[in-house]
């Protein structure tokens, strides 16, 4: 109501001092307040478009607050694992590097290296040894920032990182040469979190203590190549055949890719692989700028080969003679050092490449697997020693280890005892059937020559008259004669030892037939002259030592009389050695499980052993076959060069034997027969003085010149011969 009535009161004009504003106040007001709800509305707008920059803002701050927070974090729980795993590791001060595993290098008698032996497998080699693009291999392929970073490279891990996250395969890891260094000096091969802190720390510590070309040296030296090699010397070795300094561009690539997987890429097992790694090598060496564009493909083109190596050749079995002996000889080895041997490089690889020939032309047919050969000097050095056919297939020394029957090859002990008894290579016994408590020995040919003296009881390997000879001295006597000369086996005291039915190794045979050679004169198999630290510090030299005479020199030429006749016109007839004077002994053992001829010159002495490992028999390999085309092949080569002497005689001279004729006219030949015509026969290019004569033949049938019994003592078994021994003999025994 009231408000009616203010409507309808009237309004008068009212006029202002300020004539311009023509403005009503209600208006104004309105208009005002119009203004101030537009402001209002423009100001919330305008709220509302600020608000999401001010949250984006927030965000980030989040994250940059909650980044800084767990990166703190994060340091301090890495520093807190780097003190507890190093607080493993021994203390710093106390830290050293571990003394590198001693290797001996053992040289042949004209200084070069034949075999490394050691945990190791080789010499430690300097830096400055080395061909320069060999180390740089190894950087390039393992570890390109070397030089710059400091034992840890966090850009190497990086990159190791995305490349396993990407799935990129890299030519570099994460780990620096220093931190494999580390791994391979103290800590395993285990892959777990500890081991690699503690690896850093010990990367660290090797970079604060030792010079950049240190590490790197030491590195080359320690690391595994594979196949046993420790270090580049040995693996450049072992692969290539030659030492590290020697190695070529495409050599060093392969032994720098053997890093990755040293087993699996190992180039004698794998070569594809091999040359596949080598080539990411030299490709990231000429990245590296470490060589040039042309060189990269020149050892692109013609990549790396292995090399038979050392390893398997035969010269190993000598390699280990050497160390069987080498305790006995200077006692523990601490460091390095350097042994001079006595092998003849040259001869033993004749005496390799004889055994190896034969037996692949020739060992199936006989089946005979295996063999031996010992060559011995006239002081008893031993210049080539072969223990088997392929040294990585088999390591049993069959030349030091082996003990077989020597079957005949034991018969010069039998007659030289029975010379010393007065006995002469004149003196006659009868090759006829012989019984002996039951035992009934046979010649190979089951043929008797009837009245024979001794040189021709040897030269044709007459087993009753070697028997019969046995008897008379009796065993005891021949084992004394068989230790004097150098037989070091335990033999049997029974009748059966004068066919050599008690087990020898080859090298006891042959030093025991030295003797013959040098004029009677007992002698020590050696195999080591010089023993040397790696700096060149003396510590054993061999001086001149032997046993002493073992044999009168009459004796001697006798023995070397009838030996000789073994050649000519016995059973090693086949042996072929032009221009030079020879003797010596066959041997097979029963059923043909062993087969053997010694033989020797005034300059060398070589046994050979054929047979197998399994003793069983062999096809009728004998010492007239195989092993004497062996030591045929082998002396002609090992005696190039060597001044040709005589064997030694004494003056000795058989009277029954002057104006005798050829051997090969006593084949046939008939009782009451007359003597042929004297004439010459050459021996090897020398006079034949000593050619065996049959004093009563055994019937008009042409004989087979026998080789040994090839049943042994067990022979054909016979009735027993009416025993005629009287009381004494019954009681004590007939044969001593």
């Amino acid at each position: 109501m009231t408000r009616r009535k203010a409507l309808k009161e009237r309004i008068e004009p009212r006029f202002s001092d300020d004539d311009d504003d023509p403005t009503p106040p209600v208006v104004a007001e309105r208009r005002a307040s119009r203004r101030k709800r537009d402001e209002d509305r423009e100001e919330r707008k305008g709220s509302r478009r600020k608000e999401p920059k001010r949250r984006r803002r927030s965000f980030l701050g989040f994250l940059f607050y909650w980044g800084l927070v767990l990166t703190a974090w994060g340091a301090i729980g890495a520093g807190g694992l780097f003190v507890y795993y190093g607080a493993q590791l021994p203390h710093i001060d106390n830290l050293a590097i571990p003394k590198r595993p001693p290797n001996i290098a053992i040289l042949g008698v004209d200084g070069s290296l034949l075999a490394n032996r050691g945990d190791t497998g080789g010499a430690a080699i300097r830096l400055d040894e080395l061909p320069p693009y060999l180390p740089r291999a190894f950087i390039a392929i393992e570890d390109r920032r070397f030089y710059s970073h400091w034992g840890v490279d966090p850009i190497g891990i990086l990159r190791a990182l995305v490349n396993d996250a990407t799935g990129r395969r890299g030519m570099q890891g994460g780990s620096t040469l220093t931190q494999q260094l580390a791994k391979n000096l103290f800590l395993s091969q285990e892959r777990t979190l500890s081991r690699k802190i503690q690896e850093a720390i010990l990367a660290l510590w090797l970079e604060r203590k030792y010079s950049k070309d240190r590490i790197l040296e030491l590195y080359l030296n320690r690391v595994y190549f594979g196949s046993g090699a420790y270090g580049v010397d040995a693996a450049a070795e072992k692969y290539f055949g030659h030492p590290a300094r020697d190695v070529t561009l495409p050599e060093a690539a392969m032994l720098a890719g053997l890093m990755k997987a040293p087993s699996r890429l190992a180039p004698n097992h794998n070569p594809r692989a091999a040359i596949d790694r080598a080539s990411e090598v030299i490709t990231a060496m000429a990245q590296a700028g470490f060589i040039t564009e042309s060189e990269a493909q020149n050892a692109l083109a013609h990549p790396a080969r292995a090399v038979r190596g050392r390893d398997s050749s035969a010269v190993n079995y000598a390699a280990d003679y050497v160390m069987d002996v080498l305790d006995d000889t200077i006692g523990a080895i601490d460091e390095d050092i350097v042994v001079t041997s006595t092998i003849n490089p040259d001869m033993q690889k004749a005496a390799e490449s004889a055994l190896d020939g034969v037996l692949n032309k020739e060992g199936g047919k006989y089946r005979a697997s295996q063999g031996a050969l010992v060559s011995i000097d006239p002081t008893g050095a031993i210049r080539a020693l072969v223990g088997g056919r392929d040294y990585e297939d088999s390591q049993f020394d069959r030349a030091i280890a082996a003990r077989r029957q020597p079957g005949s090859a034991f018969k010069p002990f039998v007659y030289l005892t029975a010379l010393e008894h007065g006995l002469t290579p004149d003196t006659v016994r009868e090759d006829a059937p012989i019984d002996v408590r039951g035992w009934q020995p046979e010649n190979a040919s089951r043929r008797y020559m009837g009245q024979v003296n001794l040189t021709t009881a040897l030269a044709m390997s007459l087993n009753t008259v070697a028997v019969r000879l046995g008897l008379e001295v009796g065993p005891r006597a021949i084992i004394q004669t068989a230790h004097r000369l150098g037989i070091t086996s335990n033999l049997q005291s029974n009748a059966s030892i004068a066919l050599g039915t008690s087990e020898v190794t080859p090298l006891e045979l042959v030093t025991a037939y030295v003797p013959f050679a040098n004029g009677g004169i007992g002698v020590q198999p050696h195999i080591i002259t010089k023993v040397r630290t790696a700096d060149g510090k003396l510590l054993y030299a061999r001086k001149g030592s032997s046993n002493g005479r073992v044999i009168d020199p009459t004796y001697v030429a006798m023995m070397n009389s009838m030996l000789e006749q073994t050649l000519i016109i016995g059973t090693a007839k086949r042996a072929d050695l032009p221009g030079w004077q020879a003797a010596g002994k066959t041997g097979t053992s029963q059923d043909y499980r062993d087969a053997w001829f010694v033989g020797y010159t005034s300059q060398l002495v070589t046994g050979v052993w054929i047979g197998n490992d399994d003793s069983s028999p062999t096809r009728k390999a004998s010492g007239a076959n195989l092993p004497v085309e062996i030591w045929s092949r082998y002396m002609r080569d090992a005696l190039k060069g060597m001044v040709v002497a005589g064997l030694p005689t004494g003056g000795w001279r058989s009277e029954s034997l002057l104006g005798s004729g050829p051997a090969a006219s006593l084949w046939p030949f008939s009782p009451g027969a007359p003597s042929p015509a004297p004439q010459q026969m050459p021996h090897m290019g020398a006079s034949n003085p000593s050619a065996p004569v049959f004093v009563n033949g055994a019937g008009s049938a042409a004989p087979v010149p026998p080789e040994d019994i090839p049943n042994g003592p067990g022979g054909r078994r016979r009735a027993p011969a009416p025993d005629n021994r009287n009381i004494f003999q019954k009681l004590f025994g007939g044969f001593n």
